[in-house]
């Protein structure tokens, strides 16, 4: 089975700091009866951009963001995940977009029009990873990229109780929440990871060298 959520353990040291360090975004999370809230800010840390360059929570290369927040009807905790998606059109069949830079241009280098360029393309690939095109990339023509958004409940087993407050250890039960979650997240998102990596090319544009 694709494994889509794993820790970084050579972070975790780092993901402590972090937590004693952004103590504050706790405050609403101190001495709740149920754990959602300190959860969701432990996973918040734990992941980017506060956790960049070096996250505590790695991923696919096809995730593009993963949040975890309280759900405002019930109090419970929602997943919200954003996925590259294979394109849903046949970008081949789709009319050119002629790029608006001359061929000779300050602001590109002098060569003639390739062949085929101004056509649609998916994501942007460089050494494996899907990016976002450049503004390079875009005055070259046009981008068309998919993605799909998973949004579930997730369970509560196994999460820590919240602490009172930012006592010692407290760090520990933040980790543990992170643990049980990524473990929760990879459950349900590795079967869509699978079958959108078995659905067919992406036909990315390729800028690894």
């Amino acid at each position: 089975m694709t494994t889509v959520f794993r820790l970084d353990r050579g972070t975790r040291d780092r993901y402590a700091q972090l937590v004693r360090f952004h103590h504050d975004l706790f405050a609403d999370a101190w001495g709740d009866i149920a754990p959602v809230e300190f959860a969701a800010v432990a996973w918040r840390i734990a992941t980017p951009p506060l956790a960049a360059p070096r996250a505590y929570v790695r991923w696919h290369r096809r995730v593009l963001s993963a949040e975890v927040t309280r759900n405002s009807w019930d109090g419970t905790l929602i997943a919200r995940v954003q996925l590259v998606a294979p394109s849903p059109v046949n970008l081949g069949a789709l009319p050119p977009v002629p790029s608006a830079t001359p061929p000779t241009s300050p602001f590109g280098d002098d060569r003639t029009r390739e062949e085929g360029e101004g056509a649609w393309r998916g994501w942007p690939n460089t050494f494996g990873q899907f990016v976002t095109p450049t503004d390079r990339d875009l005055a070259r023509g046009p981008f068309l990229r998919a993605s799909v958004l998973v949004e579930a409940p997730l369970p509560l087993t196994g999460l820590p109780e919240a602490p009172e407050g930012p006592v010692e250890g407290f760090e520990q039960d933040a980790d543990r929440a992170v643990v049980v979650l990524a473990r929760a997240l990879d459950r349900l998102v590795a079967p869509i990871v699978a079958g959108l990596e078995a659905s067919g090319p992406d036909v990315p544009l390729d800028r690894s060298p």
